[in-house]
């Protein structure tokens, strides 16, 4: 425990410090790095950025048998260590965030840190390791936000429904729903919400991993997924935000 360093950055650089030595056959510190794997596997928005190996490996010996198939030689291995840790470190240096991130993040924490905040966290983690699961959190995000919406109103649902049924009887207690508007520019907006929310589920139908794909499968890109993970997080928090406005303004009426 005295030398593991505090910030989730500095451990991540000793990991990848223990696994090159690893790679050169050195697997003394066999301690700190299991110490080192099981902080970042208990944490969901880290474990899936971890490389496959590290993920599959709970010691350096299995570690070692696993870049020996790499090459025979150090540099290829060395390589393959840089390649494998660049999606944590991207992330824990903020290189891939958006600026939608920290307000959701926000948001979302306070409105449910177990189910809600958990899937942001997935979504977020997988942006650029696992495009495919990505747009998949991202449709299972903003299901979870509707339920919960929909469970704390007492309005009822079935759970065959899919998002945008969902989303629209979520929209219309929230008084969100462009029918339920007249202005022009209001009515244009919420319908653009909308079709924001459709897309995203037939974005995830068509390219993400929730259901197979025959012929020629449509692979999703980095781009693709942050796109979709963003739009989520943006609608997330726009559902959250109104139903804790209006769920406030009820309870100041209520005896």
């Amino acid at each position: 425990m005295d030398d593991l360093p505090d910030t989730s950055i500095e451990q991540a650089k000793t990991l990848e410090t223990l696994l090159l030595a690893a790679c050169q056959g050195d697997r003394g510190e066999n301690g700190l790095y299991e110490l080192l794997r099981s902080k970042f596997m208990n944490d969901p928005a880290l474990r899936s950025l971890l490389p496959e190996f590290i993920r599959t490996c709970r010691s350096l010996d299995h570690v070692w048998t696993s870049l020996r198939t790499i090459s025979v030689h150090w540099a290829p291995r060395r390589k393959h260590i840089h390649d494998a840790m660049t999606p944590l470190f991207n992330h824990l240096e903020g290189t891939n965030r958006a600026p939608i991130d920290a307000v959701a993040a926000d948001t979302l924490q306070r409105f449910d840190a177990t189910s809600v905040h958990a899937v942001w966290e997935k979504a977020l983690g997988r942006r650029h390791s696992d495009p495919d699961g990505a747009i998949t959190s991202a449709r299972t995000l903003l299901e979870t936000v509707c339920k919960r919406i929909l469970d704390e109103a007492k309005e009822a649902y079935s759970e065959r429904d899919d998002l945008p049924s969902l989303y629209r009887a979520a929209a219309l207690k929230l008084n969100v729903a462009p029918s339920q508007h007249s202005e022009e520019p209001i009515k244009r907006i919420l319908g653009g919400v909308t079709s924001v929310v459709e897309g995203l589920g037939s974005l995830r139908n068509k390219i993400g991993d929730a259901h197979g794909q025959g012929g020629r499968p449509v692979r999703p890109s980095a781009r693709h997924a942050q796109l979709a993970v963003s739009l989520a997080g943006a609608m997330a928090t726009f559902l959250v935000e109104t139903w804790n406005i209006r769920s406030g303004e009820k309870g100041k009426h209520d005896p």
